[in-house]
């Protein structure tokens, strides 16, 4: 036998060039293509909405399969229910208080800037306001019981996050107590979960087109004359989400878990871009789990963190409603007391968790919250309907930075999470793979380990 020489010896595997960067410089390009449109054609770039909303039905069409392929994985791959338990306690627990802390920032921010003191209302504007009322938002009860779906399948075809985490729930514990039995249908969904995110690759193709859509609408719809009217109310709502997000979270990033939120906000730029031209954070739910699960964070902590993070955990939508509640009473003439604002927000804090979910659901919670509880103010929501959509991007962005550091801070708390690999992700050693939103090299390496497990 002729020993292997140099010359011989089997060539390295070539490595795969990343080729979506180009994808995030198009989002750039469309995004200023979209407000060029918008302001010298307004009327064409109304007429392009249908791009925006078309891309994003296709990243919420992906949502579903996502979040019960990763919480089945996670809760089937852990041996005790109770560890599932403590990580969904301590996450709701977490939400609660960063609720009501993004609500009292909002509160200070909203009595020092009082921004729509000297507006006037007309009856158009009331009109517009009482139009906001959205009769899909539930009282607590009622969402509660919509949680249930009607079938198992109805879950998946309903749009409703909730009910999915609830499915997949219950398919994971019950595979939990399968015990080895269980074990070739979590094989089957981890093969599902790959499928689903490289058709979620496949879709993102298709961003520029989506975000140069959406810019494009509003920038045409609202134009240069709501953002000088409003540009107070705007300047102080960016600035509050600002600071909350830079002091408040990254304060809490750097005691609990030692990080830099930079450091993180930097691994997550793509995400931030792709939410910034689309101004919903759903857009990048799948893209966070993926993330958070090659960060470093457990599968059990990143399968309920997040998907419930989206539901109960909205800092930027809390914060909106605080300064936009004051501001609409402030223009109204009928200015409130803090004994009359505390009530009337913890009934906010509530009545935005029977609207998770509805489209538009910071204008259309903060239009039926006050419509239930002091409804002499919904007739000031047509003031800020103009600017809403570009608040709304502060808000998706908020929403998404609270959710990517609550993953990370739950993770700690639980000891879910490899802080070794955590130093080498943020540090660029242990690229993500963008071509599969999966570490494939990981996965595949998971099933010989399985089969020797059995074996």
């Amino acid at each position: 036998m002729a020993a292997s020489s140099p010359d011989t010896a089997p060539a390295a595997p070539a490595v795969k060039r990343d080729r979506t960067h180009y994808l995030y410089i198009a989002v750039i390009v469309a995004v200023a293509l979209g407000i060029a449109v918008g302001l010298i054609w307004p009327d064409a770039g109304v007429q392009l909405k249908p791009l925006g909303t078309g891309f994003v039905n296709l990243i919420k069409m992906m949502i579903s399969p996502i979040i019960f392929c990763t919480i089945v994985l996670g809760i089937g791959s852990v041996r005790k229910a109770a560890k599932v338990g403590a990580v969904g306690g301590i996450a709701l627990g977490y939400f609660t208080v960063m609720s009501l802390v993004a609500l009292t920032i909002g509160l200070v921010v909203g009595n020092v800037l009082h921004p729509g003191d000297g507006l006037h209302i007309t009856n158009a504007i009331k009109a517009s306001g009482h139009e906001q009322v959205s009769a899909d938002a539930l009282p607590p009860v009622d969402f509660v019981l919509s949680i249930i779906p009607t079938s198992f399948v109805a879950a998946f075809t309903g749009g409703q996050v909730l009910q999915t985490l609830l499915v997949a729930l219950l398919a994971g514990f019950a595979l939990q107590a399968m015990g080895p039995a269980g074990q070739p249908v979590l094989r089957g969904i981890e093969h599902i979960q790959r499928l689903v995110f490289r058709i979620l690759a496949m879709v993102m193709w298709a961003a520029p087109i989506g975000a140069f859509g959406a810019i494009a609408a509003v920038t045409g719809s609202a134009g240069l004359d709501a953002l000088e009217s409003l540009g107070k109310l705007m300047l102080g709502f960016y600035v509050t989400c600002f600071l909350f997000v830079f002091i408040v979270l990254g304060a809490l990033l750097r005691a609990i878990a030692g990080l830099n939120i930079f450091s993180l906000f930097k691994y997550l730029g793509r995400e931030f871009l792709l939410i910034l031209s689309t101004s919903s954070s759903e857009s990048a739910l799948p893209r966070l789990i993926a993330k958070m699960e090659h960060l470093g964070v457990s599968k059990p902590v990143v399968g309920i963190t997040v998907p419930t993070g989206y539901s109960f955990n909205l800092d930027g939508t809390m914060i909106y409603m605080t300064m936009a509640s004051l501001y609409i009473a402030d223009a109204l003439g009928t200015p409130m007391s803090v004994g009359e604002q505390i009530p009337l927000l913890l009934f906010l804090l509530l009545a935005s968790k029977g609207a998770a979910g509805v489209s538009g659901a910071g204008l259309a919670t903060l239009a039926g919250g006050l419509q239930s509880h002091k409804p002499a103010l919904v007739d000031g929501v047509g003031l800020i309907v103009g600017i809403d959509r570009f608040m709304s991007e502060a808000r998706a962005l908020t929403n998404f930075a609270g959710n990517a550091v609550a993953t990370v801070l739950v993770g700690t708390w639980t000891k879910e999470i490899d802080k070794d690999r955590v130093k080498q992700v943020l540090a660029g050693e242990l690229p993500f793979d963008e071509t599969t939103l999966l570490d494939e090299d990981a996965a595949s390496a998971e099933v010989p380990e399985k089969e020797l497990a059995k074996a």
